[in-house]
């Protein structure tokens, strides 16, 4: 198929020949510069991505980035128009051409995959993810060199989205594609490292982690839910890293591709023994010095001076000498979060049964004097009895650690010829549903020429407590902030980055510590009292700040450490 019109007319400066492939991610036509001879291959993206709002703008914010690439393992782009790519033309097929019964030794297989890595991690320090690493995405020079092919290409087609449908094809083939790349969810380095060890997998066994008999749907349900299969036949050393790189949740997973390439590197020497990397006849041209440590000591994640190889060029850290990195400590804030919740637990537990009130005024309340606890149902007239003078009608209300939960008023009073009274209060209906447990109430009423008469005291009510907003209203309060805690320190256990997490985990904490404290106090029957209740509330303020302080540390701590 020769190329279309429009393509030549976008590229002047080239012979534009024939097609030489297509896929998911557009269609790829031989070329050659005219000035310069060079061969090149010219990919042509999918035409809707420039029928979407700043389609344009975007790619040629990719392109840009793609084109800075200057690795030896990665297909360089030369140029780039409209949703053109002009990239370096290789002849020695893919990986995925030699991917047959004894077409890669082991050896061969580790080499391939350390090229691939040492590419991505290029990439990756770019800011560029690849999101369909490949066998036919690993192309060799006719020198047998490596490159990876397509980078960022699958980021240009879906604005930098995560799974994405175009055409009817996944972008991300459904076998190599990461759990969270699949899911949907923001993505980091680590989605190529997955994809890069299902290949290594595949090299070295013939098979994927995951059984082929399946559509791309059934397959990207296994990586979200699934564990792939333990990998067969292959020595220990190699298969741990292999299954690390393929681990399912990103803590266990290496973070990033350089940690990964020197783990295997170090497995890789340990299995085939010194020299292997020139014994697979595999050049990789470009190794970070700790990998090449690795080659030589056989031990992953050395620190050491690197040991220079032949045909082999490193790269220079910019960890300065004589300088240790200390691994932050998650310990601390963990014991701080269980003490404090512990202490939120302690705080309503033994907060007092009864709250003092010292009496001011000659009252009784349904028969019970006010220094007694006094026993009420919601749903009936409460009957409050004094000594005068009075003037005006009685009101009671019920309190919760000074916070208005009811009240209800009598009708004007009238004392007897002694000077005292009785009455009736009529609390609201709502009452019954809202109160429940043991809260402190108030009957006041006026006094002609005086102020007003005051006294509280200790209420009991007879409704179920757990059927009151109190009881089941602080329940409900109480898990929903238990659960949002717990799902965000789930949410950092897996890798992502929640900076606001520690700030919004403070209220989260006040609140249950405070749902906690009211729910006790309501199933014991124990008076609100605030005083406590602020206990309870910082208490659990820091307990979940600190789970979340000693999340985030534990989940630093697993991405230095891989």
């Amino acid at each position: 198929m020769t190329a279309p019109l429009s393509m030549i007319r976008a590229l002047p400066q080239y012979a534009v020949g024939d097609r030489i492939g297509s896929g998911g991610m557009g269609e790829v036509f031989a070329g050659v510069h005219r000035s310069l001879g060079r061969q090149v291959a010219i990919k042509q993206l999918p035409q809707e991505i420039n029928d979407r709002a700043g389609a344009s703008m975007r790619f040629d914010r990719e392109a840009r980035v793609l084109a800075s690439l200057d690795h030896p393992h990665i297909v360089p782009v030369y140029d780039y128009v409209q949703n053109l790519l002009v990239m370096e033309k290789l002849d020695g097929g893919t990986v995925f051409d030699r991917m047959r019964p004894g077409g890669v030794t082991g050896e061969q297989a580790c080499a391939i995959t350390l090229a691939m890595l040492s590419g991505l991690h290029a990439a990756h320090v770019a800011g560029v993810l690849h999101l369909d690493v490949k066998p036919k995405n690993l192309l060799f020079t006719t020198g047998g060199v490596v490159k990876v092919a397509d980078f960022g290409i699958a980021q240009v087609i879906g604005e930098g989205a995560t799974l994405v449908t175009h055409g009817g094809e996944v972008l991300g083939t459904p076998a190599y594609i990461a759990p969270e790349q699949a899911m949907g969810n923001a993505l980091t380095p680590a989605a190529d490292v997955y994809s890069a060890a299902t290949v290594l997998y595949e090299l070295l066994t013939g098979d994927l982690p995951f059984e082929r008999d399946c559509g791309a749907l059934t397959m990207m349900r296994r990586h979200i839910f699934a564990d792939p299969q333990w990998i067969q036949g292959v020595p220990e050393p190699l298969a741990s890293v292999v299954m690390r790189g393929l681990a399912r949740e990103l803590p266990g997973r290496y973070r990033e591709a350089e940690s990964f390439a020197t783990d295997l590197a170090a497995a890789a020497t340990t299995v085939y023994g010194r020299g292997w990397l020139e014994r697979s006849g595999i050049p990789v041209l470009h190794l970070a010095p700790r990998v090449v440590a690795s080659l030589s000591s056989g031990s992953g994640r050395t620190k050491s001076a690197t040991v220079a190889l032949p045909g082999v060029r490193e790269e220079t850290t910019l960890v300065a000498p004589g300088r240790r990195r200390a691994e932050p400590r998650s310990l601390v804030p963990a014991l701080l979060a269980v003490v404090a919740l512990v202490a939120s637990v302690v705080g309503a537990l033994i907060a007092p049964a009864r709250l003092a009130h010292p009496g001011q005024a000659d009252v009784s309340v349904n028969g019970a004097r006010s220094d007694q606890v006094v026993t009420v149902d919601l749903s009936k007239s409460i009957t409050v009895a004094g000594a005068g003078p009075i003037s005006g009608p009685v009101r009671v209300g019920l309190f919760g650690a000074t916070v208005p939960l009811a009240s209800g008023t009598s009708r004007p009073v009238t004392p007897n010829k002694n000077g005292a009274f009785a009455t009736e209060v009529e609390m609201p209906a709502l009452a019954r549903w809202i109160v429940g447990g043991a809260v402190t109430g108030e009957v006041r009423w006026e006094r002609p020429g005086q102020q007003d008469a005051v006294q509280t005291f200790t209420v009991f009510t007879k409704q179920y407590p757990l059927a009151s907003a109190m009881g089941a209203g602080s329940l409900v309060l109480g898990l929903f902030a238990l659960a949002y805690v717990e799902s965000t320190v789930r949410t950092l256990r897996r890798g992502y980055r929640r900076p606001s997490a520690r700030y919004t985990a403070l209220p989260l904490g006040a609140l249950f510590g405070l749902a906690l404290w009211t729910f006790v106090s309501v199933m014991t029957q124990h008076e609100l009292a605030l005083g406590y209740g602020l206990v309870c509330a910082l208490a659990g303020a820091v307990a979940a700040s600190c789970f979340v302080v000693a999340t985030e540390r534990s989940s630093h701590t697993a991405r230095r450490t891989t």
